[in-house]
């Protein structure tokens, strides 16, 4: 069986595709029309073979759709009448909870839980979240990612991947740049400290490539505890200290390409996930794209030849090539 192709609803963020001059006009716009933006985004979808979504940071958040839908039922039945589904939903809010803060647990935990119960009722299985960001290199005091860190992050993420398991959810974390998990040392430290049973893994190919690590490499060793991946391309390391403040993911998007233009080997990519509790889902990540049926049609026949190259060498059949 094929596997689900998904994005994240980050794809259709871009000023252009609403006829808006920013993205703060589309937040506005967003926050007013949430109806609207969900019907557009859906009826986009079906132009494409993309039938999974990611939840995001607003206006693709969970708080959007029940302004829109009403409820988590009247979301999910919306999209389900459009052959579509949630596979999951990214802790991106601005106001999530600050895992900095030692105080903040209970509040961390509950509104893990949630998000939890959102998605256990649109069916989805994954909660993704990630870990602080570093602090930009040189300042003073310095911040280290240390065992001590880390080991504050593991009790964090024990505490909050066991309250979601509840629901029959999985906490994965995704490998950010910049972030406290982005280098390939970052990922085997807190994946060594944290119970496979409790935290799972969201790898971003690019991410990782932007930190210098090998993306293969890093899904070959956590396979049995990758829960879902990003499939996104990078140009090169970001070989330079980026200042870590509001702007740094502007600062990322010139290291970051289109799917099948960069440095990331797809196929052994493709080989790796397909190893993973996470197989059935591709979730292919195109940050605001100006034309998202293209961008997908695009990223998506990537993958699929990446999967069939995967096939081909496992011997399972001939290798398929899209038209």
């Amino acid at each position: 069986m094929s596997p689900r192709l998904a994005t994240d609803v980050i794809t259709f963020y871009h000023p252009g595709f609403w006829g808006l001059d920013s993205a703060d006009a589309v937040r506005a716009w967003a926050a007013e029309h949430p109806d609207r933006f969900w019907q557009r985004v859906m009826e986009t979808l079906a132009e494409t073979e993309v039938t999974g979504i990611e939840l995001t940071f607003a206006p693709g958040d969970m708080n959007s759709a029940l302004r829109a839908f009403g409820s988590a039922e009247g979301f999910r039945r919306a999209l389900s009448a459009r052959g579509l589904a949630v596979v999951s939903a990214f802790v991106a809010d601005s106001d999530a909870p600050d895992w900095r803060q030692a105080d903040h647990l209970p509040a961390i935990v509950a509104d893990a839980e949630r998000r939890a119960a959102f998605l256990a009722e649109m069916g989805a299985e994954v909660l993704v979240t990630g870990l602080p960001m570093r602090t930009t290199y040189g300042t003073r005091p310095p911040f280290f990612v240390d065992a001590a860190y880390m080991t504050r992050m593991a009790d964090i993420a024990h505490a909050v991947g066991e309250a979601v398991s509840r629901h029959g959810v999985r906490l994965a974390f995704h490998t950010e740049s910049h972030s406290t998990l982005w280098y390939e040392r970052d990922i085997d430290l807190f994946m060594t400290l944290t119970d496979p049973r409790y935290v799972w893994l969201c790898p971003d190919a690019c991410h990782i490539a932007l930190g210098g690590g090998d993306p293969v490499a890093v899904a070959r060793r956590h396979a049995p505890r990758i829960a879902l991946a990003h499939w996104k391309d990078a140009v090169a390391p970001i070989d330079v200290h980026l200042t870590i403040d509001d702007t740094v993911y502007a600062q990322q998007q010139p290291y970051m390409t289109e799917l099948g233009t960069g440095i990331v080997d797809w196929p052994g990519w493709a080989d790796a996930m397909s190893r993973t509790p996470g197989a059935d889902t591709v979730l292919v990540e195109l940050d605001e794209a100006a034309d998202p049926v293209a961008a997908l049609r695009s990223g998506t026949a990537v993958a699929k030849r990446a999967l069939a190259a995967q096939l081909c060498v496992s011997g399972l059949r001939k290798p398929q090539v899209d038209q």
